[in-house]
């Protein structure tokens, strides 16, 4: 009987795309695959430590392996590892301990694990590791778009954040090893490729990329190879810092025609003595600069963003700064967070920490505000004629539709019996069927 393996990821998408070569790995050496909510021989837990929330979600998570199975072998992987390995080391639920940048050896640790029974530690100081590790995925759970995920580390050390401490420096995946897993995806149907990372804006800027003279854009020229590759059809960002975004960017952009103009451009905060406060080194006209820059070459852009409301010493005339900056900037949509401390970073230690009251209070103010924005963006596509990627089939009120998104990640459905799923089909836009679909017709 073929040994079992059951996955679960916590967090964001670099560690979904990383629990995703995991789950390779561990087919190709002949494990079958279960749900996490099954018996299985071995759990993987790819943990997430961005808030004291997460870290305790990966504990709950890893103890949940041990009481469904106490004979599994529990492997604990990824950042909450890398922040709190001596915490798990005397975990009793937990068998192997396996840090950043040392993921690609987890089933040579299981198996090795079988036979001599012995608890395994690969915890490095992710802060002296200089070669982006080897992953690969082979396929993914998504039909229609795939996660590729391009680089690794932060160099930024934002005040709130714990992420570079425990994903450590800016590492670069090499070009043509990304062209070749893309190119192998594309060949197996998938449309869209989504370029993902712990900080895309600094692709190429630790020196690891090949470059061509005069070259000092490695993300767009990273961007072009893709647009060639045969049945790539569309190309999307994660999350950008306002500084990569320059003129020579943007227009280059603007020729690749699979580039899909939605931009996730962080902002954290809509005013600059708070944004200095979270060391976040640009200012928010700086910010908005870089937004009328996209609107010069790019028709209707999508602008999403994440906030953080309730940060340290924020007073009510800086959340009104924030809150007057996002209407202008006009977002189609708004990650609202409240601040919460994180052991081990800067801000945790700042004074005038604020009322968990207040924080509500500001959330709940920027998401109704965020959701009338929401709103006004996609009325701009009422009438217009859509290019979606079907991606799955819903039913609404009995009502079956095949739901999809546009270019600007505006979600659309379409009232059909016929599965349209990763199709790319031109469709008019009629009239909002809920806040958050677009009704569609289909255009010959």
């Amino acid at each position: 009987m073929k040994k079992t393996a059951a996955f679960l990821t916590l967090g964001c998408k670099v560690n979904s795309y990383e629990t995703e070569a995991i789950r390779g790995m561990f087919e190709a050496a002949g494990y079958e695959i279960v749900d996490f909510k099954e018996l299985a021989d071995v759990y993987v837990v790819n943990t997430c430590t961005v808030t004291n929330i997460a870290d305790r979600k990966s504990r709950q998570m890893l103890h949940q392996a041990r009481k469904r199975n106490p004979e599994a072998i529990i492997a604990a992987v990824g950042c909450y590892v890398q922040a709190k390995e001596e915490e798990l080391l005397n975990d009793s639920s937990v068998d192997l301990v396996i840090g950043n940048n040392r993921k690609s050896e987890i089933v040579r640790l299981v198996e090795k694990y079988i036979s001599d029974k012995n608890s395994y530690n690969m915890v490095v100081d992710i802060d002296e590791e200089k070669e982006y590790e080897d992953l690969h995925i082979i396929s993914t759970m998504e039909r229609t778009r795939a996660f590729i995920k391009i680089q690794d580390g932060c160099n930024r050390f934002c005040s709130y954040c714990i992420i570079p401490y425990v994903r450590g420096r800016v590492r670069s995946r090499d070009e043509e090893d990304i062209l070749a897993e893309i190119n192998k995806l594309a060949g197996m149907g998938y449309k869209e490729f989504v370029l993902t990372g712990i900080h895309i804006s600094s692709y190429g800027t630790d020196g690891k990329i090949k470059k061509e003279d005069n070259d000092d854009m490695p993300l767009a020229k990273l961007i072009k190879a893709i647009s060639v590759i045969p049945g790539v059809e569309r190309i999307r960002l994660g999350s950008l810092e306002p500084r990569i975004i320059t003129e020579a960017f943007v227009k280059e952009m603007a020729g690749v025609k699979q580039f899909c103009p939605h931009f996730h451009l962080s902002l954290q905060s809509g005013s600059d003595s708070v944004l200095m406060r979270m060391n976040r080194k640009y200012t928010a006209e700086e910010y908005e600069e870089k937004v009328r820059l996209i609107r010069k070459y790019f028709d209707i852009p999508a602008f999403t963003t994440d906030v953080i409301v309730g940060f340290p010493g924020e007073t009510e005339e800086e959340f009104k700064e924030t809150l007057d900056f996002v209407q202008r900037i006009g977002f189609s949509h708004i990650h609202v967070f409240k601040y919460s401390k994180r052991e081990g970073t800067i801000a945790a230690k700042m004074p005038n920490q604020i009322p968990e009251a207040i924080k509500q209070q500001r959330s709940n103010e920027l998401i109704s505000v965020a959701k009338k924005m929401s709103m006004d963006y996609k009325a701009l596509f009422l009438g217009r004629i859509e290019k979606i990627l079907f991606e799955e089939e819903e039913e609404i009120d009995g009502v079956k539709y095949q739901i999809g998104h546009n270019e600007r990640y505006v979600k659309f459905a379409l009232k059909s019996d016929e599965n349209l799923i990763n199709r790319i089909v031109h469709v008019k836009t009629d009239i909002l069927l809920t806040d958050d679909l677009l009704l569609c017709t289909m255009q010959q």
